[in-house]
């Protein structure tokens, strides 16, 4: 287990954006955040911080659903528009890439809240 000295968290090099896309610890960058596909782990498995309390709220999902509404949406119509596929085969196409870019959307954005939350809040180190 790392042990890191009074007010060295670890983090201050690590881009915020590297972390979440990578979903590791906000501290060290090394240990895993996610139990799972978005459960988080009780603490990291190096450092040994606790991911317990970390709690990014609603804001990941409300991010989510704009980003991907913004995105998703145009392009099912000009998909619609171009290829003028069954409604049916439209659905399925656009729902499978829904929940696949939600589910990928929603860890990094869970990570970067967590490692904004970390980096910001320095009662949690």
């Amino acid at each position: 287990m790392i042990r890191f000295r009074e007010g060295e968290s670890g983090s201050d090099e690590r881009p915020i954006f590297e972390t979440a896309l990578r979903a590791r610890c906000p501290r060290c960058g090394r240990g895993r955040l996610y139990d799972g596909a978005l459960a988080l782990r009780p603490a990291c498995e190096v450092c040994g911080l606790d991911l317990a309390g970390q709690d990014p709220g609603d804001g990941p999902a409300v991010l989510g659903i704009f980003v991907l509404g913004f995105l998703l949406v145009p392009l099912s119509i000009l998909f619609d528009w171009m290829f003028s596929p069954p409604l049916w085969l439209t659905t399925i196409i656009f729902a499978i890439l829904l929940v696949g870019c939600a589910i990928f959307g929603l860890r990094v954005a869970k990570a970067a809240f967590i490692a904004l939350n970390f980096r910001h809040r320095k009662d949690l180190s």
